[in-house]
Protein backbone atom coordinates (compact mmCIF):
# COMPACT_ATOMS: atom_id res chain seq x y z
CA UNK A 1 0.00 0.00 0.00
CA UNK A 2 2.86 2.40 0.77
CA UNK A 3 4.41 1.85 -2.67
CA UNK A 4 1.05 2.11 -4.43
CA UNK A 5 0.12 5.25 -2.49
CA UNK A 6 3.41 6.93 -3.36
CA UNK A 7 3.00 6.09 -7.03
CA UNK A 8 -0.56 7.39 -7.02
CA UNK A 9 0.71 10.63 -5.51
CA UNK A 10 3.25 10.90 -8.35
CA UNK A 11 0.53 10.22 -10.89
CA UNK A 12 -1.61 13.01 -9.43
CA UNK A 13 1.31 15.44 -9.54
CA UNK A 14 1.85 14.61 -13.22
CA UNK A 15 -1.71 15.39 -14.28
CA UNK A 16 -2.16 18.23 -16.75
CA UNK A 17 -2.41 21.76 -15.35
CA UNK A 18 -5.77 22.49 -13.77
CA UNK A 19 -6.69 18.84 -13.13
CA UNK A 20 -6.16 19.21 -9.38
CA UNK A 21 -8.72 22.03 -9.09
CA UNK A 22 -11.89 19.99 -8.99
CA UNK A 23 -13.42 21.56 -5.88
CA UNK A 24 -14.86 24.56 -7.69
CA UNK A 25 -12.35 27.08 -6.33
CA UNK A 26 -10.69 29.24 -8.99
CA UNK A 27 -7.09 28.16 -9.42
CA UNK A 28 -4.35 30.68 -8.65
CA UNK A 29 -2.00 31.94 -11.34
CA UNK A 30 0.67 29.34 -12.04
CA UNK A 31 4.10 30.92 -12.19
CA UNK A 32 6.76 29.36 -14.39
CA UNK A 33 8.43 26.51 -12.44
CA UNK A 34 11.85 28.05 -13.12
CA UNK A 35 10.84 31.61 -12.23
CA UNK A 36 13.63 33.31 -10.30
CA UNK A 37 12.68 35.50 -7.31
CA UNK A 38 13.76 39.10 -7.77
CA UNK A 39 12.93 42.29 -5.89
CA UNK A 40 12.10 45.48 -7.71
CA UNK A 41 14.23 48.43 -6.61
CA UNK A 42 12.85 51.87 -5.83
CA UNK A 43 15.65 53.46 -7.88
CA UNK A 44 18.15 52.59 -10.59
CA UNK A 45 21.22 52.42 -8.33
CA UNK A 46 20.41 49.00 -6.86
CA UNK A 47 18.19 47.61 -9.63
CA UNK A 48 18.53 43.82 -10.06
CA UNK A 49 19.41 42.52 -13.53
CA UNK A 50 16.89 40.79 -15.79
CA UNK A 51 18.55 38.39 -18.23
CA UNK A 52 16.84 37.88 -21.60
CA UNK A 53 15.57 34.32 -21.77
CA UNK A 54 14.59 34.11 -18.11
CA UNK A 55 11.35 34.39 -16.14
CA UNK A 56 11.15 36.10 -12.76
CA UNK A 57 8.72 36.32 -9.85
CA UNK A 58 8.42 39.66 -8.09
CA UNK A 59 5.80 41.93 -6.53
CA UNK A 60 4.30 45.31 -7.38
CA UNK A 61 3.32 47.81 -4.67
CA UNK A 62 0.20 49.94 -4.97
CA UNK A 63 2.17 53.11 -5.64
CA UNK A 64 5.61 54.13 -6.86
CA UNK A 65 7.83 52.80 -9.62
CA UNK A 66 10.07 49.75 -9.38
CA UNK A 67 13.21 49.29 -11.47
CA UNK A 68 15.08 46.36 -13.01
CA UNK A 69 18.35 46.53 -14.98
CA UNK A 70 18.92 45.32 -18.53
CA UNK A 71 22.41 44.91 -20.00
CA UNK A 72 21.88 45.01 -23.77
CA UNK A 73 23.96 44.68 -26.93
CA UNK A 74 23.69 46.89 -29.99
CA UNK A 75 22.03 44.42 -32.35
CA UNK A 76 19.17 42.50 -30.66
CA UNK A 77 15.63 43.63 -29.96
CA UNK A 78 14.71 43.03 -26.32
CA UNK A 79 11.20 42.73 -24.91
CA UNK A 80 10.06 42.83 -21.28
CA UNK A 81 6.58 41.68 -20.30
CA UNK A 82 5.14 42.09 -16.81
CA UNK A 83 2.10 40.08 -15.74
CA UNK A 84 0.27 41.54 -12.74
CA UNK A 85 -1.75 39.13 -10.60
CA UNK A 86 -4.12 40.73 -8.08
CA UNK A 87 -5.27 38.44 -5.29
CA UNK A 88 -8.73 36.87 -5.73
CA UNK A 89 -11.33 39.05 -4.06
CA UNK A 90 -9.31 42.25 -4.30
CA UNK A 91 -10.92 45.45 -5.54
CA UNK A 92 -10.01 46.75 -8.99
CA UNK A 93 -11.63 49.39 -11.19
CA UNK A 94 -11.79 49.74 -14.95
CA UNK A 95 -8.87 52.21 -15.01
CA UNK A 96 -6.60 50.18 -12.74
CA UNK A 97 -3.74 48.39 -14.41
CA UNK A 98 -0.03 48.20 -15.06
CA UNK A 99 2.49 50.17 -17.11
CA UNK A 100 5.85 48.89 -18.32
CA UNK A 101 8.54 51.01 -19.93
CA UNK A 102 12.11 50.51 -21.08
CA UNK A 103 14.43 53.49 -20.54
CA UNK A 104 18.04 54.16 -21.42
CA UNK A 105 20.71 55.33 -18.97
CA UNK A 106 19.75 58.97 -19.61
CA UNK A 107 16.12 58.36 -18.60
CA UNK A 108 14.79 58.55 -22.16
CA UNK A 109 11.92 56.20 -22.97
CA UNK A 110 12.55 53.54 -25.62
CA UNK A 111 8.92 52.38 -25.48
CA UNK A 112 6.14 51.74 -23.00
CA UNK A 113 2.91 49.77 -22.75
CA UNK A 114 -0.13 50.03 -20.48
CA UNK A 115 -2.86 47.52 -19.78
CA UNK A 116 -5.95 48.07 -17.59
CA UNK A 117 -8.90 45.96 -16.46
CA UNK A 118 -11.32 48.09 -18.52
CA UNK A 119 -14.97 47.02 -18.34
CA UNK A 120 -13.97 43.60 -16.96
CA UNK A 121 -13.20 44.95 -13.50
CA UNK A 122 -12.55 41.47 -12.12
CA UNK A 123 -9.17 40.65 -10.50
CA UNK A 124 -7.31 38.59 -13.09
CA UNK A 125 -3.84 38.32 -14.62
CA UNK A 126 -3.12 41.17 -17.06
CA UNK A 127 0.16 41.79 -18.87
CA UNK A 128 1.83 44.80 -20.47
CA UNK A 129 5.08 44.94 -22.43
CA UNK A 130 7.79 47.33 -23.61
CA UNK A 131 10.83 46.98 -25.84
CA UNK A 132 14.25 48.21 -26.82
CA UNK A 133 14.20 47.86 -30.62
CA UNK A 134 16.93 48.38 -33.20
CA UNK A 135 15.13 49.99 -36.12
CA UNK A 136 16.05 51.77 -39.32
CA UNK A 137 13.11 54.08 -38.62
CA UNK A 138 14.57 55.52 -35.42
CA UNK A 139 17.99 56.07 -33.87
CA UNK A 140 16.73 56.03 -30.29
CA UNK A 141 18.04 53.39 -27.85
CA UNK A 142 20.32 51.69 -30.38
CA UNK A 143 23.61 51.63 -28.47
CA UNK A 144 24.84 48.83 -26.25
CA UNK A 145 24.81 49.48 -22.52
CA UNK A 146 22.63 49.65 -19.45
CA UNK A 147 18.88 50.07 -19.74
CA UNK A 148 16.08 49.84 -17.20
CA UNK A 149 12.69 48.16 -17.15
CA UNK A 150 10.32 50.31 -15.11
CA UNK A 151 7.03 48.88 -13.78
CA UNK A 152 4.26 50.77 -12.03
CA UNK A 153 0.57 50.66 -11.20
CA UNK A 154 -1.91 52.94 -12.93
CA UNK A 155 -5.46 53.70 -11.85
CA UNK A 156 -7.54 55.50 -9.29
CA UNK A 157 -7.30 56.03 -5.57
CA UNK A 158 -10.43 53.90 -5.06
CA UNK A 159 -8.60 50.62 -5.75
CA UNK A 160 -7.41 48.51 -2.84
CA UNK A 161 -3.88 49.45 -1.67
CA UNK A 162 -2.66 45.87 -1.80
CA UNK A 163 0.48 44.43 -3.36
CA UNK A 164 0.13 42.45 -6.56
CA UNK A 165 2.20 39.43 -7.51
CA UNK A 166 4.28 39.99 -10.64
CA UNK A 167 5.75 37.65 -13.25
CA UNK A 168 8.44 39.16 -15.49
CA UNK A 169 9.52 37.65 -18.80
CA UNK A 170 12.46 39.02 -20.78
CA UNK A 171 13.27 37.82 -24.27
CA UNK A 172 15.61 38.89 -27.04
CA UNK A 173 15.13 38.69 -30.81
CA UNK A 174 18.29 38.60 -32.96
CA UNK A 175 18.86 40.88 -35.93
CA UNK A 176 18.23 39.71 -39.48
CA UNK A 177 20.90 38.32 -41.77
CA UNK A 178 19.71 40.70 -44.46
CA UNK A 179 17.78 43.94 -44.04
CA UNK A 180 14.25 43.66 -45.39
CA UNK A 181 11.24 45.94 -45.80
CA UNK A 182 10.79 48.69 -43.21
CA UNK A 183 7.06 49.20 -43.69
CA UNK A 184 4.04 47.10 -42.76
CA UNK A 185 2.19 45.02 -45.38
CA UNK A 186 -0.35 47.26 -47.10
CA UNK A 187 -3.03 44.64 -47.78
CA UNK A 188 -4.18 41.43 -46.16
CA UNK A 189 -7.38 39.38 -45.99
CA UNK A 190 -9.49 40.85 -43.18
CA UNK A 191 -12.61 38.75 -43.85
CA UNK A 192 -13.69 36.33 -41.14
CA UNK A 193 -13.89 32.68 -42.29
CA UNK A 194 -16.93 30.49 -41.85
CA UNK A 195 -17.27 29.66 -38.16
CA UNK A 196 -16.45 26.21 -36.86
CA UNK A 197 -19.42 24.20 -35.68
CA UNK A 198 -19.95 21.11 -33.56
CA UNK A 199 -19.10 20.09 -30.03
CA UNK A 200 -15.68 20.80 -28.61
CA UNK A 201 -13.03 18.32 -27.55
CA UNK A 202 -12.48 18.52 -23.80
CA UNK A 203 -9.40 20.62 -23.15
CA UNK A 204 -9.06 22.58 -19.92
CA UNK A 205 -6.68 25.51 -20.12
CA UNK A 206 -3.62 26.11 -18.01
CA UNK A 207 -3.35 28.61 -15.17
CA UNK A 208 -0.51 30.76 -16.51
CA UNK A 209 1.63 31.50 -19.53
CA UNK A 210 4.11 28.75 -18.65
CA UNK A 211 1.37 26.13 -18.24
CA UNK A 212 -0.73 27.21 -21.25
CA UNK A 213 -2.24 24.23 -23.04
CA UNK A 214 -1.46 23.77 -26.75
CA UNK A 215 -4.43 23.74 -29.13
CA UNK A 216 -4.73 23.96 -32.89
CA UNK A 217 -7.60 24.53 -35.27
CA UNK A 218 -10.77 23.09 -33.83
CA UNK A 219 -13.33 23.46 -31.05
CA UNK A 220 -12.18 22.98 -27.46
CA UNK A 221 -14.46 22.78 -24.44
CA UNK A 222 -14.08 23.12 -20.68
CA UNK A 223 -16.03 24.14 -17.60
CA UNK A 224 -15.02 27.49 -16.15
CA UNK A 225 -15.89 28.92 -12.74
CA UNK A 226 -16.38 32.62 -11.97
CA UNK A 227 -13.06 34.27 -11.23
CA UNK A 228 -11.02 31.70 -13.13
CA UNK A 229 -8.62 32.32 -16.02
CA UNK A 230 -7.62 29.74 -18.65
CA UNK A 231 -4.46 29.97 -20.76
CA UNK A 232 -4.21 28.29 -24.17
CA UNK A 233 -1.48 28.62 -26.79
CA UNK A 234 -1.77 28.35 -30.56
CA UNK A 235 1.43 27.85 -32.59
CA UNK A 236 1.63 30.11 -35.64
CA UNK A 237 4.43 30.05 -38.16
CA UNK A 238 5.14 32.86 -40.62
CA UNK A 239 2.21 33.54 -42.95
CA UNK A 240 -0.47 31.94 -40.74
CA UNK A 241 -3.54 33.85 -39.60
CA UNK A 242 -5.47 33.31 -36.34
CA UNK A 243 -9.21 33.55 -35.70
CA UNK A 244 -10.65 32.83 -32.26
CA UNK A 245 -14.05 32.89 -30.57
CA UNK A 246 -14.98 32.05 -26.98
CA UNK A 247 -18.54 30.95 -26.21
CA UNK A 248 -20.19 30.79 -22.79
CA UNK A 249 -23.15 28.44 -22.40
CA UNK A 250 -26.55 29.34 -20.99
CA UNK A 251 -27.59 29.01 -17.36
CA UNK A 252 -31.02 28.20 -15.95
CA UNK A 253 -30.09 29.51 -12.51
CA UNK A 254 -30.08 33.17 -11.53
CA UNK A 255 -30.86 36.35 -13.46
CA UNK A 256 -29.55 39.82 -14.18
CA UNK A 257 -26.72 41.17 -16.30
CA UNK A 258 -23.10 40.59 -15.39
CA UNK A 259 -21.15 43.37 -17.12
CA UNK A 260 -17.92 42.35 -18.83
CA UNK A 261 -18.47 38.75 -17.78
CA UNK A 262 -16.43 36.94 -20.43
CA UNK A 263 -13.06 38.24 -21.62
CA UNK A 264 -10.86 36.86 -24.40
CA UNK A 265 -7.33 38.23 -24.77
CA UNK A 266 -4.61 37.43 -27.27
CA UNK A 267 -0.91 37.73 -26.41
CA UNK A 268 2.05 37.15 -28.73
CA UNK A 269 5.10 34.92 -28.02
CA UNK A 270 6.81 37.76 -26.12
CA UNK A 271 3.67 38.01 -23.94
CA UNK A 272 2.71 41.33 -25.46
CA UNK A 273 -1.02 42.07 -25.67
CA UNK A 274 -2.28 41.93 -29.25
CA UNK A 275 -6.03 42.34 -28.78
CA UNK A 276 -8.83 41.90 -26.29
CA UNK A 277 -12.61 41.56 -26.42
CA UNK A 278 -15.36 41.07 -23.82
CA UNK A 279 -19.10 40.62 -23.52
CA UNK A 280 -21.83 40.82 -20.90
CA UNK A 281 -23.76 37.78 -19.64
CA UNK A 282 -27.49 37.56 -18.90
CA UNK A 283 -27.93 33.81 -18.56
CA UNK A 284 -28.29 33.14 -22.28
CA UNK A 285 -25.42 31.85 -24.40
CA UNK A 286 -22.88 34.51 -25.34
CA UNK A 287 -19.90 34.69 -27.68
CA UNK A 288 -16.90 37.01 -27.93
CA UNK A 289 -14.57 37.14 -30.91
CA UNK A 290 -11.12 38.52 -31.62
CA UNK A 291 -11.36 40.78 -34.67
CA UNK A 292 -9.49 39.52 -37.76
CA UNK A 293 -5.72 40.01 -37.60
CA UNK A 294 -3.07 40.01 -40.32
CA UNK A 295 -0.96 36.94 -41.10
CA UNK A 296 2.16 36.63 -38.97
CA UNK A 297 4.92 38.69 -40.62
CA UNK A 298 8.16 40.27 -39.44
CA UNK A 299 7.16 43.56 -41.13
CA UNK A 300 4.00 43.88 -39.01
CA UNK A 301 6.17 45.59 -36.38
CA UNK A 302 6.07 48.71 -38.54
CA UNK A 303 2.26 48.91 -38.37
CA UNK A 304 0.81 51.73 -36.28
CA UNK A 305 -2.07 50.00 -34.42
CA UNK A 306 -0.73 47.83 -31.59
CA UNK A 307 -3.07 44.98 -32.52
CA UNK A 308 -1.38 44.76 -35.93
CA UNK A 309 2.21 45.37 -34.86
CA UNK A 310 1.89 42.64 -32.23
CA UNK A 311 1.63 39.99 -34.96
CA UNK A 312 5.37 40.30 -35.63
CA UNK A 313 6.67 36.90 -34.48
CA UNK A 314 6.31 33.26 -35.32
CA UNK A 315 5.80 31.07 -32.25
CA UNK A 316 3.07 30.33 -29.72
CA UNK A 317 0.31 32.91 -29.37
CA UNK A 318 -1.66 32.84 -26.13
CA UNK A 319 -5.46 32.90 -25.89
CA UNK A 320 -6.45 33.88 -22.35
CA UNK A 321 -10.08 33.38 -21.27
CA UNK A 322 -11.44 34.90 -18.06
CA UNK A 323 -14.88 34.55 -16.46
CA UNK A 324 -15.49 37.50 -14.15
CA UNK A 325 -15.91 36.82 -10.45
CA UNK A 326 -19.05 39.01 -10.47
CA UNK A 327 -20.89 36.28 -12.41
CA UNK A 328 -21.14 34.31 -9.16
CA UNK A 329 -23.27 37.06 -7.60
CA UNK A 330 -26.03 36.56 -10.19
CA UNK A 331 -25.59 32.96 -11.36
CA UNK A 332 -23.89 31.19 -8.48
CA UNK A 333 -20.32 30.03 -8.11
CA UNK A 334 -20.78 26.84 -10.14
CA UNK A 335 -19.03 26.32 -13.45
CA UNK A 336 -20.42 27.29 -16.86
CA UNK A 337 -19.70 25.55 -20.17
CA UNK A 338 -16.98 27.22 -22.25
CA UNK A 339 -16.16 26.51 -25.89
CA UNK A 340 -13.09 27.97 -27.58
CA UNK A 341 -13.22 27.87 -31.39
CA UNK A 342 -9.92 28.35 -33.21
CA UNK A 343 -9.27 28.69 -36.92
CA UNK A 344 -5.82 28.98 -38.50
CA UNK A 345 -5.74 30.42 -42.02
CA UNK A 346 -3.10 31.59 -44.43
CA UNK A 347 -0.17 29.65 -45.87
CA UNK A 348 3.06 28.83 -44.10
CA UNK A 349 6.02 30.89 -45.32
CA UNK A 350 9.76 30.82 -44.74
CA UNK A 351 11.13 32.94 -41.92
CA UNK A 352 12.92 36.28 -42.22
CA UNK A 353 16.37 34.77 -41.71
CA UNK A 354 17.69 35.58 -38.24
CA UNK A 355 21.43 36.13 -37.80
CA UNK A 356 21.46 34.36 -34.44
CA UNK A 357 19.35 32.60 -31.81
CA UNK A 358 16.69 34.13 -29.61
CA UNK A 359 16.70 34.01 -25.83
CA UNK A 360 15.14 31.75 -24.75
CA UNK A 361 15.94 29.52 -27.73
CA UNK A 362 12.97 28.64 -29.94
CA UNK A 363 10.57 31.25 -28.58
CA UNK A 364 10.09 32.72 -32.07
CA UNK A 365 9.54 29.46 -33.92
CA UNK A 366 6.90 26.74 -33.97
CA UNK A 367 7.78 23.71 -31.85
CA UNK A 368 10.72 24.98 -29.85
CA UNK A 369 10.91 21.70 -27.94
CA UNK A 370 7.12 21.60 -27.34
CA UNK A 371 5.68 18.53 -29.13
CA UNK A 372 2.16 19.66 -28.24
CA UNK A 373 2.70 22.94 -30.06
CA UNK A 374 4.09 21.19 -33.12
CA UNK A 375 1.07 18.87 -33.23
CA UNK A 376 -1.32 21.80 -32.84
CA UNK A 377 0.29 23.67 -35.76
CA UNK A 378 -0.30 20.62 -37.95
CA UNK A 379 -4.04 21.08 -37.44
CA UNK A 380 -4.90 18.70 -34.58
CA UNK A 381 -8.36 19.38 -33.23
CA UNK A 382 -10.28 19.42 -36.49
CA UNK A 383 -11.71 15.98 -35.75
CA UNK A 384 -11.84 13.53 -32.90
CA UNK A 385 -8.91 11.33 -33.94
CA UNK A 386 -6.37 14.09 -34.42
CA UNK A 387 -7.58 15.83 -31.29
CA UNK A 388 -7.03 12.69 -29.25
CA UNK A 389 -3.55 12.41 -30.72
CA UNK A 390 -2.80 15.89 -29.42
CA UNK A 391 -4.21 15.02 -26.03
CA UNK A 392 -2.00 11.94 -25.93
CA UNK A 393 1.07 14.05 -26.69
CA UNK A 394 0.21 16.60 -24.01
CA UNK A 395 -0.53 13.96 -21.37
CA UNK A 396 2.20 11.43 -22.09
CA UNK A 397 3.99 12.14 -18.81
CA UNK A 398 0.90 11.44 -16.70
CA UNK A 399 0.03 8.40 -18.81
CA UNK A 400 3.47 6.88 -18.26
CA UNK A 401 3.10 7.18 -14.50
CA UNK A 402 -0.37 5.62 -14.58
CA UNK A 403 0.95 2.65 -16.57
CA UNK A 404 3.70 2.18 -13.99
CA UNK A 405 1.10 2.16 -11.20
CA UNK A 406 -1.02 -0.42 -13.01
CA UNK A 407 2.05 -2.55 -13.66
CA UNK A 408 2.98 -2.60 -9.97
CA UNK A 409 -0.56 -3.58 -8.98
CA UNK A 410 -0.58 -6.44 -11.50
CA UNK A 411 2.73 -7.80 -10.21
CA UNK A 412 1.52 -7.62 -6.60
CA UNK A 413 -1.77 -9.32 -7.50
CA UNK A 414 -0.01 -12.21 -9.31
CA UNK A 415 2.31 -12.81 -6.36
CA UNK A 416 -0.68 -12.97 -4.00
CA UNK A 417 -2.47 -15.46 -6.25
CA UNK A 418 0.64 -17.61 -6.48
CA UNK A 419 0.94 -17.66 -2.70
CA UNK A 420 -2.60 -18.97 -2.21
Amino acid sequence: MAVGGALLLCATAALPSGAAFAAGTPSPYAFAPDARPVAGATGTADAARLAPGATYKSSLPSDGKIYYRLDLDASSDTYVSATAIPAPGSTVSASDGIRVSVQDADGRSCSFGTETFRVVHSPRPIAAWAAREISANTSRCESAGTYYAVVERVGTASSAPDTWDLELFATSEPSLEQTGATSAPEAWDSASPAPLTGEGVRREGGSGFASAVSVGEGAWSADIEPGRTFFYKVPLTWGRQLYATAELGSSADGDGIAVGALDLSLYNPARGLVDDASTNYDGSQKAVEIDPLPPVAYENRYAVPDRLSGMRFAGSYYLVVHLAADVAEKYGDGSLPLTLRVRVGGSAESGPGYAGESEPPGVFQVGGGDPGAAAAESGAGGDGDTAMTLLAVGGIGAGTVVLVVLGVWMVVARRRVGAL
